[in-house]
């Protein structure tokens, strides 16, 4: 190569003042590469940015992971009176469920139960709108969340329902910014709980994933399962009164009057009863993790006929692989991306079009020159390789004039539309290349013509 740039010195040196004395019309020349290499740069680093959003929501999502979450029915929906006979004797996700799941199916690596409900965390006087998680240790695991102090349940706190707690990153900026939190409490609705962990911040978007079971973590206060039955909230109490007296107005005929089991539930009924009625499940979610991805439909298959048999044929819960909708979405988003980096690649091959028409034109406007250089010795060659080199040099200049560009636009993008972009050095590397590359294939023909050019018939040119 540094010998064929000797051998051809003086042949590049002329394509160089040629661009330079025309420096409009080079200009204009290589936009065309300039704004196809900028938009190619730019939809890569879309697509790699989403790809890598991808990646780090299947690890907040958790790997392998199926969530089974209840179906509550909506007060304004109206049902039959048999269906809603129907659905008193199904007591809905439960601790039992839990235990049944982890006893049978062998494919389960982890499992962890969760109650969550917001409310206001209070110290010192200051206020704090938060989601409390009652959850296993497991969960931690399923979720990927990290301590960055602390340590997590134990089997004594996790058995008998002791008021400790962990609790996320923004939790711990709003209270105990100038404070180690560990073995400090915090009050949750009119309960003190001891801090015993911090878990890592996070920093990945989820938006439309909350309703599939992902949580923001950073401002949720972990308690063991037990404790959040214990202390706050056990809707199981209340719904097996509720199928009780059900059914006993079944068996025994009690009717509308007085009397009736019927009535008394009516009469006796509470917000909580009342809340209980719409939502009678004791567990707000199930997080069930397999062993390989190759188990999750399988599993499902099997989850959804255990469950709808343990909930005598009502099917009040539906099953949810996070990890398989997030790979819809990639696939969406790959074949967007696809599309737009078509697109952008048209302007490439514009830009190509555009450089071998001005060629063409400079040839025909150059023609005594090439013929008095043929005539005092240039070969063939010579003359291919000075018009080439306009044309490459006009491509390559275009081409770091895109990249530059390129990383602009994709910058602004990140700032202005809020969507993640990385720019790799492979997507400058090809954006480059090709731009490199158009420059020599639209170049090569009108340098070619350029060299046909009869030295005799040159000079003549008028």
């Amino acid at each position: 190569m540094f010998k064929f740039i000797l051998r051809y010195f003086h042949d590049i040196e002329i394509a160089v003042e040629s661009i330079v004395s025309n420096k409009l019309k080079s200009m204009l020349t290589a936009l065309g590469i300039i704004f196809g290499v900028a938009a190619v740069i730019a939809m890569l680093a879309i697509g790699k940015g989403a790809k890598q959003e991808i990646m780090e929501q299947m690890k907040m999502v958790g790997v392998n992971n199926i969530l089974i979450n209840p179906v509550i029915p909506d007060k304004t929906t109206s049902t039959t009176e048999g269906e809603k006979q129907q659905k008193k004797f199904s007591r809905g996700l439960n601790l039992l469920d839990v235990e049944a799941i982890k006893q049978t199916l062998p494919s389960v690596k982890r499992i962890s139960p969760e109650i969550s409900f917001n409310s206001t965390a209070m110290l010192n006087g200051a206020k704090y709108t938060a989601k409390l998680v009652g959850v296993s240790n497991d969960y931690f695991y399923l979720y990927n969340l990290p301590l960055v102090g602390g340590a997590f349940f134990n089997s004594f706190q996790e058995e008998n329902g002791i008021q400790v707690c962990i609790i996320g990153a923004n939790i711990r900026a709003k209270f105990f910014s100038k404070i180690d939190p560990l073995g400090q409490y915090i009050k949750f609705n009119g309960i003190w709980l001891k801090v015993i962990g911090v878990l890592q911040k996070t920093n990945v978007s989820l938006t439309g994933f909350e309703e599939k079971g992902v949580n923001v973590y950073n401002d949720n206060i972990y308690i063991p399962i037990q404790t959040m039955l214990l202390r706050y909230q056990n809707r199981a109490l209340l719904n097996t009164k509720l199928v009780s007296e059900a059914t006993s107005m079944q068996f025994f005929g009690g009717g509308g009057g007085p009397g009736g089991g019927m009535s008394r539930v009516v009469v006796s009924s509470s917000d909580a009863s009342s809340d209980t009625e719409t939502n009678y499940n004791q567990l707000d979610r199930i997080v069930v993790q397999v062993n390989e991805t190759e188990q999750l439909q399988p599993t499902t298959e099997i989850l959804s006929r255990m469950l709808t048999r343990r909930h005598t044929g009502v099917k009040d819960f539906e099953i949810t692989v996070p990890e398989l909708l997030l790979k819809q979405q990639q696939r969406t988003k790959d074949i967007f991306n696809i599309v737009l980096g078509a697109i952008a690649s048209i302007s490439l091959i514009v830009g190509g079009i555009g450089i071998m028409n001005i060629m063409f034109a400079s040839v025909m406007e150059r023609i005594k020159e090439i013929g008095t250089r043929m005539a005092i010795g240039a070969k063939k060659m010579d003359i291919v390789v000075q018009f080439l080199a306009e044309a490459v040099l006009i491509s390559v200049s275009g081409g770091f004039i895109g990249v530059f560009f390129g990383v602009i636009m994709a910058k602004l993008i990140e700032q202005l539309a809020g969507i993640m972009t990385i720019v790799s050095f492979f997507s400058v590397f090809i954006a480059f290349g090709v731009s490199a590359a158009v420059g020599v294939i639209f170049g090569y023909s009108p340098a070619k013509r350029a060299s046909e050019k009869d030295p005799i018939e040159s000079l003549r040119y008028e």
